[in-house]
């Protein structure tokens, strides 16, 4: 089986949120695999994708302040800011993080470890809805 969509996530505010469920329930057809692959590919270049803890918020909290510091907006390397001082950052957090995952699926879920799930990564103040191709292939 091979299948592929557009998933659209609706807008959400700068930090890093947990989409996991929104994945699955776009999926119904997951649950028929018993051994096969996801893969995610966000359609955005100041936002981003990846796998971390999935319990704990506090987790998801640090992660925007770590990423912040990191790449702060008005740095003095920063000359790209035709959409304003959080642009660049934004970009270069979505190149550090990554636009794509690949996570295995087995008996009809995905095979994640116990306390991961998948992350968003909104880099942008106001980034608005996200799009994810999503390709499921298994049988």
């Amino acid at each position: 089986m091979w299948i592929q969509r557009e998933v659209r996530l609706r807008p959400r505010e700068r930090g890093f949120h947990l989409i996991t469920d929104e994945v699955v329930h776009a999926l119904p057809e997951l649950g028929r695999l018993r051994v096969g692959l996801l893969h995610l590919f966000i359609k955005h270049s100041s936002a981003s994708l990846t796998i971390n803890e999935n319990a704990d918020p506090s987790v998801r909290r640090d992660f925007e302040q770590f990423f912040s510091r990191l790449v702060p907006e008005n740095a003095a390397w920063c000359t790209h800011l035709d959409e304003g001082p959080d642009d660049l950052p934004a970009h270069v957090k979505a190149s550090l993080l990554g636009a794509s995952l690949s996570i295995p699926v087995t008996d009809g879920g995905l095979n994640l470890g116990v306390w991961q799930g998948i992350y968003l990564g909104e880099h942008r103040n106001q980034g608005g809805g996200r799009s994810i191709l999503v390709t499921l292939q298994g049988e």
